[in-house]
């Protein structure tokens, strides 16, 4: 007999969402341009980034958030944007898929 428990909808992630808010590098991917953003939030598969412009869904990036202990390296990935949110005239929220830890 298999037992399972129900979760609420803010428990259906796979991983938990850990608030960040810190500087994110973003390097395209296509062109090598980097950008800076903030890192809203980070869990196991994913991060939310706000940014100054929008981009497409599909689009890959490395990111580099930087690690406020000098005895750990900055968390490197490859990621791919899923959506794209505006969130004022110049703002953007994009959620991202991480498809590969670089470090």
């Amino acid at each position: 007999m298999r037992l399972t428990t129900m979760r609420d909808y803010s428990e259906k992630r796979d991983f938990i969402r850990m608030k960040v808010d810190s500087e994110i590098v973003l390097t395209i991917a296509d062109t090598g341009r980097s950008l800076k953003g903030v890192c809203k939030d980070l869990s196991g598969a994913g991060m939310s980034i706000e940014i100054g412009e929008p981009f497409a869904e599909g689009a890959e990036f490395q990111t580099s958030l930087p690690s406020s202990n000098e005895a750990f390296p900055s968390f490197e990935t490859i990621v791919r944007v899923i959506r794209c949110t505006p969130v004022s005239e110049d703002r953007y929220i994009i959620g991202v898929e991480i498809t590969k830890v670089v470090n």
